[in-house]
């Protein structure tokens, strides 16, 4: 009698879940778990000593060159992760951003053990209304919908649903959760991320999340919607400081579905080219009835050393107890601006044109593209000026003491569960358009800060808090205010809101990234750590142009994402050097 034939071995490559190992690892599939274990499938393994977590990403035939008997077992099975087109989707992730593969494993992972799928769940047909301007652009292929903060969402979700089961990435949880439950009162069946990550991967139809969706598991997905993709919040903060609207673009060109990025002033690197026929925008009407009113603070009449913000126009707003007003002031003391003593006009870089500060050597210098410059007036040719600071120790008794009423300030680092207090005037930093529900009018204490910020998104983000603002106070028709306090009146930024018209501004900002060589039009990254010095010298045979920045560390400028990519994999780390890599840091 001939002996049965011995099983078949199979390896199942591993990626430990544990911080800073950048290392993958064979272990033996035990003949009881085979069947069960597939690429994606969430693991216990033995691994110096202990037991570890792990994603296996491969499995195959054990290596030739490796005794099988040397190989450890798979200790435990522990659930169902992320399917190969996510694990595909994280290797070009780790590639795009120069990270390691494990931090993209870990947010594309259920928050909790998820043994078994639960059913399919599907509604039935899609209701109307939905948006015609965002089924044209899904059924052309994708696309840019430049949409007013005011106007209603839902429709354009519904427009994707009629496709199939859709992903949908949202600027925050607290608007994911409010879509949420809008969806579900229009009969669709929702999976809302990260909580509900099994009925997503089991299948509905829409699964809706913030930032972290764009990993999130979508059977059958059909379509990719990418609501405010001009959020900060869709941009990861830590290393590696990937972004959810290009996150979802490539899962989406992997797939081969449509994506539709969605905003109300659509980002430079959303627009950047994009074909006409891929673009679409409201009629004139829309478009301004979907902005606030818009009133302009000019402060050049004022003394540029003045120290109070307190201006005419905000008392007459705090002063009407029929309005709740919401005060904006990101600085957190002081404001890096220079006024001109004699003339009052803020200096400015005369090649990007953000806010300059003065150094040791009393020279300007520009904390954005580097330019340097005597101290001189370039309006009047004065050589006196006066440091602008903003004091806000006393901001919120000043303020009350106009309106006659409690103000309530809110912050940042105030919990976001933490309930807000009602009140009629609330003051914070942005975060407090996060938090407060409703308002009447928002004012932007100090406007300049945010656009002559030393940053080459400073304008795009600028506009960003303008749209922010207006989504809160809603459109014109509700007598929706935003009062914008401000030494440059005539700026970009306030003349494309004050036409409820982004595009003004776009078509400067491209023209102003392509001169001075930031992204879209390059890639760039900022290198820190020890040996960056030689990592620099060997990236530069790579065809890596390097330069300093204002904090110190080393700017890396490459004509492409996917070259910088290459160029960061492909050159070898200099001996005991400690690298950090950020690729298109959300604060530069």
């Amino acid at each position: 009698m001939t002996a049965p034939a011995p099983p078949e071995l199979l390896v199942a490559r591993v990626v430990p879940d544990v911080t800073g190992l950048d290392r993958q690892f064979d272990y033996l599939v035990p003949e009881q778990m085979s069947g069960r274990v597939g690429i994606g499938t969430l693991v216990r393994v033995s691994l110096a000593g202990r037991r570890v977590g792990g994603w296996v990403v491969a499995l195959g035939p054990p290596d030739p060159h490796v005794p099988p008997d040397r190989l450890l077992a798979l200790a435990k099975i522990t659930g169902i992760g992320p399917g190969k087109d996510i694990i595909d989707l994280a290797r070009w992730a780790g590639h795009r951003w120069a990270g390691r593969l494990r931090p993209f494993l870990v947010t594309a992972s259920p928050p909790g053990a998820v043994l078994s799928l639960p059913s399919p769940a599907h509604g039935g047909p899609v209701p109307e209304p939905t948006d015609p301007a965002a089924a044209r652009l899904l059924a052309a292929g994708g696309g840019v919908l430049r949409h007013p903060p005011a106007a209603d969402v839902v429709p354009v979700v519904l427009a994707a649903c009629r496709l199939g089961p859709t992903l949908v990435i949202a600027p925050s949880v607290s608007h994911a959760r409010l879509l949420t439950s809008r969806l579900r009162r229009t009969g669709r069946s929702v999976a809302l991320l990260p909580t509900e990550w099994a009925a997503a991967a089991a299948g509905v139809d829409v699964v809706i999340g913030a930032r972290a969706a764009a990993w999130a598991p979508c059977a059958g997905m059909a379509a990719i919607v990418v609501l405010d993709e001009h959020d900060q919040g869709l941009q990861e903060q830590r290393q590696p400081t990937w972004h959810a609207r290009d996150v979802a673009l490539k899962r989406a060109e992997l797939a081969g579905v449509p994506a539709l990025l969605v905003s109300p002033c659509p980002s430079a690197t959303a627009v950047a080219g994009v074909p006409a026929d891929r673009f679409s925008r409201p009629t004139v009407a829309d478009e301004r009835n979907g902005w606030p009113i818009v009133e302009i603070v000019d402060r050049t009449r004022d003394e540029p050393w003045q120290r109070s913000l307190a201006t005419s126009a905000l008392i007459r707003q705090l002063r009407d107890p029929q309005r709740v007003v919401v005060c904006v002031l990101n600085s957190t003391g002081r404001a890096r601006l220079l006024a001109c003593r004699t003339c009052r006009a803020i200096q400015r870089c005369e090649v990007c044109e953000a806010a300059v500060h003065q150094r040791d050597d009393s020279y300007f210098a520009c904390g954005r593209c580097g330019t340097v410059r005597p101290p001189v007036c370039q309006t009047c040719g004065a050589a006196a000026f006066a440091a602008l600071k903003i004091g806000v120790a006393r901001l919120r008794e000043e303020l009350e003491a106009a309106a006659g009423r409690a103000v309530v300030a809110v912050t940042g680092k105030d919990a976001e569960t933490a309930p807000v207090p009602e009140a009629g005037v609330y003051l914070g930093t942005e975060a407090v358009l996060h938090r407060v529900r409703r308002a009447d009018t928002v004012v932007l204490l100090d406007f300049d800060a945010e656009l002559l910020a030393p940053r080459y998104r400073a304008t795009e983000q600028a506009m960003t808090l303008l749209a922010r603002a207006a989504r809160l106070v809603g459109g014109r028709s509700g007598g929706g205010r935003i009062l914008v306090q401000t030494f440059l009146p005539k700026h970009e930024v306030l003349d494309a809101v004050l036409h409820a018209d982004p595009g003004r501004l776009m078509t400067k900002e491209l023209q102003r990234r392509r001169m001075l060589g930031f992204p879209p039009t390059a890639a760039l990254a900022v290198l820190s750590g020890t040996g960056s010095a030689e990592f620099t010298t060997a990236l530069a045979l790579a065809g890596v142009q390097s330069g300093s920045t204002s904090d110190g560390t080393v700017m890396l400028r490459a004509p492409t994402w996917e070259a910088l990519g290459d160029a960061l994999a492909n050159t070898p780390r200099p001996k005991g050097a400690r690298l950090r890599i950020e690729v298109d840091p959300p604060r530069l």
